[in-house]
């Protein structure tokens, strides 16, 4: 173990290990190290921690029969949980990542809860972004097709006691730890380079308020610095698609940390990968009908809504629409509506149609097969469960999504939304791999400056999942012999 202390050179600081950015993939990385023995810095870029993670929802995608699933009674294994985020992630879902993150997702839960995490004993049991109550555990459209045909479904979502937007108690748990392990963290920190001697990559270049700083690291450097949707020049090359779109994140994604790694040879993962989100109330989706701008349903309401709002913004021809009737509306409790009602309402689908800009025939003859299946308890389209389908009558309404179409209504932003998913190529040890495909020596990473679990399919609480999983391994990784 090396003590950490300020260099004999003005600005310069030496530690174990140094890890770039404290959101969850940080700050696991920085527990993780300073308890096998190394002493660490934390460099983040803000005047405080937390980043993205800490605005998040704060879920954390966990099974295989964790001790929060098992108190509920809800039966989960390892193998079904592997076979639902291969299905719900892909297409090209990383098979190894998920394989790996699965075997380990019980030790990361019981790791979580002793490092500060709190997850209740209550379950939120209807489609929805986010609880919004002090559930602590969720559905994530485990039991909507085709994906319960595929694994026995069980509800995977574990998520801090908070309604709504969580991620801050989690990470203020995980901060708190890290500082009793005796962590330290510098704060409003701009890492610039890595600093290399000879192959290895021994530390880090900063700026302080434009005061030059040099982190030297004795045992590795870890990356954790975010995505890189705040970036236009980087999305513009790598991910057109998202371009113009509104980002989630905490505006410091900004891709320094990839564009770090791939200035000392490390090589980039699927890059072009996002996700992609609306305001759209899942409560209200699952009994309604999702239709594009051809009149057609396109997938299955229950599914979790990051699913169906990705293939309405980027695979699907706008507008895309949530038809429903007026028993659809009065079935979705008040406080999940957000006080939003339909911009058009009909007493005929003909006329809706015509005032949603959607093809009238295409849209009458989809609700007659829509009702025509949900009249005996069947959706030969989608397979959506019993308990969602019932015929829909007039009069009819329409909720406009952001998904083509107006991009605000009743003061709502509809506008899609998102962040990026590609990243550093980074093994299953968190190393951080050059083109070759060999790792480069002292250099880690983890969370989403490294491309992780995804495909092309996103599922909420895989992001701080293998953020905080793979930041553990980059934290032992970097502390090396201190183990």
């Amino acid at each position: 173990m090396t003590d950490m202390s300020t260099d004999s050179r003005p600005g310069s600081f030496t530690a174990d290990v140094v890890v770039v950015g404290m959101g969850i993939a940080g700050a696991c990385a920085a527990i993780e190290a300073a308890e096998a023995g190394a002493s660490v810095i934390v460099l983040e870029g803000a005047s405080g921690p937390g980043g993205s993670s800490a605005q998040s929802g704060g879920e954390v995608y966990l099974g295989g029969g964790t001790a929060t699933q098992q108190a509920l009674g809800i039966e989960d294994t390892e193998e079904d949980m592997r076979a639902f985020l291969t299905a719900a992630l892909g297409p090209n879902a990383d098979e190894a990542k998920i394989a790996d993150y699965c075997a380990g997702s019980r030790e990361h839960h019981d790791w979580l809860v002793a490092h500060g995490a709190v997850f209740n004993h209550k379950l939120w049991d209807t489609p929805t972004w986010m609880a919004s109550d002090d559930s602590g555990l969720m559905w994530m459209g485990e039991r909507a097709q085709p994906f319960a045909s595929l694994a026995r479904p069980a509800a995977r979502g574990h998520r801090p006691p908070a309604p709504n937007f969580a991620g801050n108690v989690l990470m203020d748990a995980l901060v708190a730890t890290a500082e009793k392990a005796g962590v330290t963290l510098h704060c409003d920190i701009k890492a610039r380079s890595l600093i290399v001697s000879g192959d290895r990559v021994i530390g880090v270049r900063a700026t302080e308020f434009g005061e030059e700083r040099e982190y030297r690291a004795t045992g590795g450097v870890v990356l954790a610095t975010g995505g890189f949707v705040d970036n236009d020049r980087m999305l513009e090359q790598w991910a057109p698609q998202q371009v113009g779109k509104d980002k989630v994140s905490d505006g410091r994604d900004d891709g320094s940390g990839i564009e770090m790694g791939m200035d000392v040879g490390a090589a980039v993962r699927r890059m072009h990968q996002t996700e992609t989100a609306m305001l759209i109330i899942p409560r209200l989706v699952v009994g309604a009908m999702l239709v594009d701008g051809d009149g057609q349903r396109f997938i299955n309401e229950e599914v979790y809504p990051g699913l169906y709002c990705h293939a309405a913004v980027h695979h699907r021809r706008p507008p895309v629409w949530i038809i429903i009737d007026e028993k659809g509306i009065e079935d979705v409790p008040e406080d999940e509506l957000w006080g939003m009602q339909p911009m058009h309402a009909a007493e005929t689908i003909e006329e809706l149609a015509a005032d949603c800009g959607l093809p009238v025939d295409a849209l009458a003859d989809q609700l007659r097969r829509y009702n025509a299946g949900a009249r005996t308890g069947e959706d030969p389209q989608y397979g959506k469960n019993s308990g969602w389908l019932r015929p829909l009558e007039p009069p009819f309404g329409a909720y406009p999504t952001g998904a083509g179409g107006p991009d605000s209504y009743n003061g709502l932003p509809l506008k899609a939304q998102g962040f990026t998913l590609g990243g550093l190529h980074a093994d299953l040890q968190s190393r951080v791999l050059d083109r070759s495909g060999a790792p480069i020596p002292g250099l880690f990473a983890a969370g989403r400056c490294t491309h992780g679990l995804h495909g092309d399919g996103y599922i909420s609480g895989t992001s701080l999942g293998d953020s905080s999983f793979f930041g553990r391994r980059a934290g032992r990784g970097a502390a090396g012999p201190c183990e």
